[in-house]
């Protein structure tokens, strides 16, 4: 997995990992990571976390704002 940069300092992601048709992130304090596919959470949101991920900004934010629950259990 990539470290995610956080350019505001403030983000509960810790780290990210891009595949073809999803992404993978951790989140600060916990073991667990989170799969974000296209199945479950739509090409859109799951290009735009890509995107966010990339930037080291925004990511978190994104997450909980569109597709929180929308990770493949």
């Amino acid at each position: 997995m990539e470290r995610y940069r956080n350019s505001s300092g403030g983000s509960g992601v810790s780290a990210y990992e891009i595949g073809s048709d999803y992404i993978l992130v951790k989140f600060s304090g916990t073991a667990r990571t989170y799969r974000y596919s296209y199945r479950k959470a739509g090409q859109n949101h799951v290009e735009n976390l890509k995107r966010l991920a990339k930037s080291g900004s925004g990511l978190n934010s994104y997450i909980n704002i569109h597709v929180k629950n929308l990770y493949d259990k």
